[in-house]
C-alpha cells in the first residue's frame, strides 16, 4: 500500500494531468492518509443499502470507496475541474453522480429526488472532508433540512469538532446547535501532514448520529435559538445581563424567569446545558406571551383604565 510520499506525488500528478492548481479559495486540502481513510469509512458503517452525500471530493480519494460499498453517492464539487475530472475518471461506476456546484445552495431533496423512495424508507448519511471555509454552515445546512441525515461523518478542524463535541462548561453556539440535533462523537485527531497541501491545524473525524427529535422538549425552536444566541453572544458574562442585552428585556424579567427555572441569574452561558437552555427558553417565552397579551388588554379600546 502507498504511503503519504507516493500518495502526495499521485496527488500532484493528477492535478497536473488535469491542467488544474490547488485551490486555496476553495479550502482544498486533499487527503493522502490511507488510514485515515480507513478510519473514515469504518465510521460510517456503510452497506449496499445505503444512500451518501459527499461534499467537497476533489480527486476522489474517498469517493472511490464510498462508491465501492454503498449504494447510491452523490458528491457535489463546487470546482468545476475536479467535478469534471472525477466524472471522467468514475464514469464505469453508475451508482456515482456527480454534481458541479455549490452545497450551500442545494437542499438534500434536489440531490436525492431521484432517491426519494430509498431515502424514505432508510434515510442517508453524509459522508465527506468538509472544506474548512464552510464547516460550520455545512454542518447546520444538513441538520437544519427538511429532509435531514441520520449519520454524519466528517472531516472538520480540530477546534470546530471539540467545540461542537464540548459538555457544559465550554458550550458555543455552534456545539449547542448541533447537540440539539445530533449526538457528536470525535471518532480520532487527524495531523495535518495527512493532507496535501499540509493545512496550518489538525483536523478530528468527527461522527454526527442525527437524532429522529430533539433530546429536549422545546415548544418554539425559533424562541429557543433565539435565547441561546444571546446567551452566547457574551458567554463569558453572566447570563441574565447576556440575555437581557441579547432578548432586548428588562433586567428584571430576565432574573425573574431564570430565578423561576432554577437558574442562577450569575451563571455563564458557556456553563449551561442543553436541558437548561430548553427550560430557559421556555421561561421566557411564557413572560413573552403574557406580556404580549398584557400590552393587548392595556391598549384595547374601551378597557377599564
Amino acid at each position: 500500500m502507498p504511503g503519504r510520499t507516493s500518495v502526495t506525488a499521485q496527488v500532484r500528478a493528477r492535478l497536473e494531468e488535469l491542467g488544474l492548481r490547488v485551490q486555496k479559495g476553495f479550502g482544498q486540502n486533499f487527503l493522502i492518509d490511507r488510514t485515515v481513510l480507513r478510519n473514515i469509512m469504518t465510521a460510517a458503517e456503510l452497506s449496499a443499502g445505503d444512500v451518501v452525500i459527499e461534499v467537497g471530493p476533489g480527486l476522489g480519494m474517498l469517493t472511490k470507496e464510498l462508491s465501492a460499498v454503498a449504494g447510491w453517492v452523490v458528491a457535489v464539487e463546487l470546482d468545476r475541474g475536479l467535478a469534471d475530472g472525477l466524472r471522467a475518471e468514475l464514469r464505469d461506476r453508475p451508482n456515482l453522480t456527480v454534481v458541479n456546484g455549490d452545497i450551500m445552495t442545494m437542499t438534500p431533496e434536489m440531490l436525492l429526488r431521484r432517491y426519494q423512495t430509498q431515502v424514505e424508507a432508510t434515510g442517508y448519511k453524509v459522508v465527506a472532508n468538509l472544506p474548512y471555509y464552510i464547516t460550520s454552515p455545512a454542518i447546520r445546512h444538513f441538520l437544519e433540512a427538511r429532509w435531514k441525515p441520520r449519520l454524519m461523518v466528517v472531516m472538520v478542524q480540530r477546534e470546530v469538532g471539540e467545540s461542537i463535541a464540548a459538555g457544559a462548561g465550554d458550550m458555543s453556539l455552534l456545539g449547542v446547535t448541533v447537540q440539539f440535533y445530533a449526538r457528536p462523537k470525535i471518532v480520532r485527531r487527524v495531523p495535518a501532514r495527512a493532507f496535501y497541501p499540509v493545512p496550518k491545524v489538525d483536523s478530528v473525524i468527527l461522527r454526527l448520529d442525527v437524532y429522529d427529535r430533539p433530546p429536549v422538549a422545546v415548544g418554539d425552536v425559533d424562541m429557543f435559538f433565539r435565547v441561546v444566541k444571546a446567551g452566547l453572544s457574551a458567554r463569558r458574562k453572566q447570563l441574565h445581563n447576556s440575555l437581557s442585552h441579547g432578548l432586548g428585556l428588562p433586567p428584571s424579567r430576565v432574573v425573574e424567569a431564570l430565578e423561576e427555572s432554577g437558574i442562577d441569574p450569575k451563571r455563564r452561558a458557556e456553563t449551561l446545558t442543553l436541558k437548561e437552555w430548553a427550560i430557559i427558553s421556555e421561561s421566557l417565552c411564557c413572560q413573552h406571551v403574557d406580556s404580549s397579551r398584557t400590552g393587548q388588554s392595556e391598549s384595547r379600546p374601551g378597557s377599564p383604565g
